[in-house]
């Protein structure tokens, strides 16, 4: 069975459309899985949820009303309810495009824990979240069993960077995560409850924690070097410089509370991403006999990919002396936008993401 979990707080009308999205899916399909369920978690909205106890396909529909709002641990309440095998993680303004995805869940080998979702947005461009093993919490699907084991979302996180969390923890687990691209989610992102301030506060303080939790010894500074430059661009850019600065002195002032259970070098180098840089770019540079490349569309962790090219021995160079250029982002939406954007990689010797439909192929893996 696949359970559906979505938490909610004060969207109705969003909540409304996601249901009104699920019954369009092919019950059928879901049946090869044995069938769905909706499991609504609301987050203590003004005005309690009103839903249907069915679908007009079928699928049940069960809410849980919490006395406080627990933001992304709400989906801990649904998890524990949950009658699947796996759990399709959605927000309240988020549904999949189709049920296909279903034959991805029966025919994931044992060690993979979790799969992210192609999440498509209004604009046309793909979501800018997650990492190669890192899922985006609108658009997942996680077996049950692991999820539960890892002991879900960490309450103290709120919401942003929860899933980083949540991935470290399967990561040490000894489970796989991947994005496939035949899973496909369409997120509305509504603005309504977004508080970009509060945003940039939690994103801030929640990667300050998760440095100090996951990073092996001697290796958080060096992530927060890289990462928190990254965050406070973004917020002198939307205009809320100061929530970095509160969101900075709250993460340093609970560091000591943090409990320290540090990745082994290898898992660490798959939670940042650089295993799936470094597997993808070594084949390629050696078959092609690639010196040297151009970034392009740079974005999350390409400091990762620069680790990682140097370690190759490739240079990084203008466009025009490069042999190959590659999307400068580990974000898998990302990457699949960075093609068409840059048409002259169709002319080139050129490094794009594995799931672009250009390839066909199904797993993101590439830089």
């Amino acid at each position: 069975m696949i359970s559906f979990v979505i938490p909610t707080r004060d969207r109705p009308a969003e909540l409304a459309e996601t249901l009104d999205r699920l019954s369009h899916l092919c019950a059928r399909t879901l049946d090869h899985a044995g069938g769905a369920e909706v499991l609504i978690v609301d987050n203590h909205s003004t005005e309690p949820v009103k839903t249907p106890s069915e679908l007009t396909n079928g699928i049940p529909v069960q809410t849980h009303r919490l006395d406080t709002n627990r933001g992304a641990a709400a989906r801990n309440v649904a998890a524990e309810q949950a009658r699947g095998d796996w759990l399709v993680m959605l927000d309240d303004d988020s549904a999949p495009d189709d049920a296909d995805f279903v034959h991805e869940l029966l025919a994931a080998p044992d060690d993979l824990a979790a799969i992210g979702a192609r999440i498509l947005l209004p604009n046309g461009t793909l979501d800018r979240g997650g990492l190669p093993e890192v899922i985006v919490g609108c658009g997942a699907a996680i077996r049950t069993e692991a999820f539960q084991a890892a002991g879900g979302y960490d309450e103290a996180f709120g919401y942003y960077v929860e899933e980083y969390d949540l991935a470290a923890k399967l990561i040490a687990a000894g489970h796989r995560i991947e994005h496939i691209s035949r899973f496909r989610v369409t997120h509305r992102k509504s603005p309504h409850g977004r508080d970009l301030g509060r945003i940039v506060a939690r994103l801030t303080r929640n990667t300050v924690w998760l440095a100090v939790r996951y990073a092996p010894a001697g290796h958080a500074d060096d992530y927060l070097d890289r990462e928190l430059p990254r965050i406070r661009a973004i917020a002198h850019r939307e205009g809320v410089a100061a929530s970095f600065k509160t969101g900075f002195g709250e993460g340093r002032a609970a560091i000591t509370e943090q409990q320290r259970r540090p990745l082994t070098f290898k898992q660490w180098d798959r939670f940042i991403g650089a295993a799936a840089a470094r597997e993808h770019l070594t084949a390629r540079a050696f078959a092609h006999d690639w010196r040297s490349a151009c970034l392009a569309a740079r974005g999350k962790h390409d400091w990762v990919i620069e680790n990682v090219l140097d370690e190759l021995d490739m240079d990084i160079v203008e466009p025009s002396d490069a042999d190959v250029t590659i999307a400068g982002t580990l974000a898998p939406g990302p990457m699949l936008d960075a093609a068409p954007a840059h048409p002259a990689w169709r002319i080139r010797d050129t490094l794009v993401d594995t799931t672009s439909s250009a390839q066909g192929a199904d797993h993101s893996q590439a830089a």
